[in-house]
């Protein structure tokens, strides 16, 4: 009997995911980590443990003490489950441009949301500056501060990285994903080039942010358009970002996004976000770079669950301009091909 201690001992140790149709195509092995089964749903989950474990070891989180912050959703979720499990009270700060399931879903889990509209991070009013007011107006209350606490991207270090060398047996040629705050690409990254400093770390981006600018030409500059990801792509380099020893980085855009995704829904049965597209497209072209046999190990984020009303919605996808994108029969409903494979 192997029997783990709740949702702490849940966390991590996921698999690494074959991922055929893609792998046939490169003629490389492109492999996701699976962080979708985590318990809280999201690789989110590894960041949200870790910061609240760090807190409680430093004195800065007491019993009955609330844990705040501001997220696009899946490390809220996180959070939310790991403020029940060890008897916290849990307040997010989320934009207000996010999808209706990630709301629902926090509040189902009984954390405090805070909707806020969604403007630049030099705004005052930004959710993260908004969430760091919050908690500290709050008695026993800490910001989590996923961003800037490099505890996050320490746990990636520590967890992800060493789960990664040890399931490939050492034969990874590259990491690539794309970044939030910069904690899972920065850790993973930092742990394979001391094992093997020839490891190619790559980051994904999507249309509207500044970092493929910045990894490829030291610029901060935002690339033209907007992206419908949610919760990468960021104008600014968090302190988890910082200094992360990042070799290049792919520009993808939308419609290649959703491509991947929807193909990876027909093709693997594996109903994931968006950025779990971006990762394995992003992915596709690193293989190719490299040419046939090689070993690309990317991350499979969260499930396609919290997306409905919008990736796997063809009405808004078509507001997007980018139903076309998805493979399916013109007027199709993708969401009945989702909900068939996951039934």
């Amino acid at each position: 009997m192997s029997v783990v201690d709740g949702f702490a001992g849940s966390v991590g140790n996921t698999p690494l995911v074959r991922l055929r149709g893609v792998s046939e195509e490169t003629g490389c092995e492109i492999l996701g980590k699976a962080e979708f089964m985590n318990p809280g749903g999201s690789v989110k989950d590894r960041a949200a443990l870790a910061i609240v474990l760090d807190a409680e070891r430093r004195g800065a989180l007491s019993a009955g003490g609330t844990v705040v912050e501001g997220t696009a959703g899946n490390t809220g979720v996180g959070l939310a489950h790991v403020c029940n499990a060890r008897g916290y009270h849990c307040v997010i700060v989320m934009p207000d441009n996010q999808s209706a399931e990630k709301y629902q879903l926090l509040e189902a889990l009984g954390a405090e949301v805070h909707p806020v509209p969604a403007v630049p991070y030099s705004n005052p009013n930004q959710y993260q500056k908004v969430a760091q007011r919050l908690a500290a107006s709050l008695p026993n209350a800490i910001w989590s501060n996923q961003f800037d606490n490099t505890t996050n991207r320490d746990t990636h270090s520590r967890t992800t990285g060493p789960e990664i060398w040890a399931q490939t047996q050492g034969r990874v040629d590259a990491f690539v994903a794309a970044t939030g705050t910069g904690g899972t690409l920065a850790g993973v990254a930092t742990y394979l080039k001391t094992r093997r400093r020839e490891i190619r770390c790559v980051l994904a981006d999507p249309p509207g942010s500044s970092l493929y600018e910045y990894i490829r030409r030291g610029t901060l500059k935002a690339t033209g358009g907007s992206s419908i990801t949610e919760g990468i792509g960021i104008g600014r380099v968090t302190a988890n970002l910082a200094g992360a020893p990042i070799d290049d980085a792919v520009h993808i855009e939308d419609a290649e996004t959703v491509a991947c995704v929807y193909r990876l829904l027909r093709e693997e049965g594996l109903f994931l976000g968006s950025t779990s597209g971006i990762n394995v497209a992003a992915a596709v072209h690193v293989a190719r770079q490299l040419g046939p046999g090689h070993t690309v190990v990317t991350v499979l984020c969260d499930g396609g669950a919290k997306y409905q009303s919008r990736l796997f919605n063809h009405e808004w996808l078509q507001s997007k301009g980018l139903a076309g994108h998805t493979g399916m029969p013109r007027g199709h409903n993708p969401l009945s091909l989702a909900r068939a494979l996951v039934a």
